[in-house]
């Protein structure tokens, strides 16, 4: 790994990190930046790990004893693929890679105009179309939308459906996406409308996140390059 990808490595975690406290403040949950990782003490939304480490290296046991190991479905994101977890109790659930794409890369373009999320009513209907009927909506929340760093970004049919969306997290070096979907188009679609988005509201900020499988060829094919692996451990109940 260049110099260059482990400041981007280690841009991501942190960017990661500070999107998943976004999520966890939104549900009402404290969390913590200490060393060598982001903890939250309670149960972190769905979806959300427990842990991210941001240094590689970090102490697996120190780590495992900042967050809820009691209650199940702790989860740790391993942003460095270097812990060993599995004397606490925890096995791999899945392994992935951080992607970035420069700031200098080309603009795409999207049929879809992108517009900001800024009401209640607005967001139900973005985390309806996004959770696509599989019954979790509820984790994006309305005091999401006070978190300054945080732009949920929408676009919509002629008709006003929401078809396509993405979350952007502005940090200090890089802008993060997650949650890229698209109702009609597939990834292709979903990539097109999130960059075009990116583009017009953060320009100058390299993209930075994580995929995996399918959905990491597919970024791939919108000028993402891996830079770093990373695993996601489930603690064993």
């Amino acid at each position: 790994m260049t110099t260059s990808e482990q400041f981007l490595v280690r841009a991501a975690a942190r960017n990661n990190a500070e999107w998943c406290a976004a999520m966890s403040r939104s549900h009402g949950l404290t969390s913590t930046f200490g060393p060598g990782a982001w903890t939250a003490p309670g149960r972190t939304p769905l979806f959300y790990p427990d842990a991210v480490t941001l240094e590689p290296g970090t102490d697996p046991a120190e780590v495992a004893a900042r967050i809820d190991t009691r209650t199940p479905g702790a989860s740790v994101k391993d942003s460095f693929a270097d812990l060993e977890l599995g004397r606490a109790g925890f096995r791999v659930l899945f392994e992935a890679q951080w992607i970035r794409r420069p700031a200098s890369a080309p603009a795409v373009a999207s049929g879809l105009t992108a517009h900001v999320v800024d009401g209640p009513d607005a967001l139900r209907a973005w985390a309806m179309a996004w959770d696509d009927g599989d019954g979790n909506p509820d984790v994006f929340r309305p005091e999401l939308l006070d978190d300054p760093a945080t732009t949920v970004l929408v676009g919509r049919s002629a008709e006003g459906r929401v078809v396509a969306g993405a979350v952007a997290s502005r940090s200090a070096d890089v802008v993060g996406l997650s949650n890229v979907f698209a109702r009609e188009g597939g990834p292709d679609a979903a990539w097109s409308f999130a960059l075009t988005a990116t583009h017009r509201l953060f320009p100058g900020l390299p993209l930075v996140g994580y995929e995996h499988g399918e959905d990491l060829t597919a970024a791939a094919r919108h000028g993402f390059a891996p830079i770093g692996s990373l695993r996601v451990w489930l603690h064993q109940a």
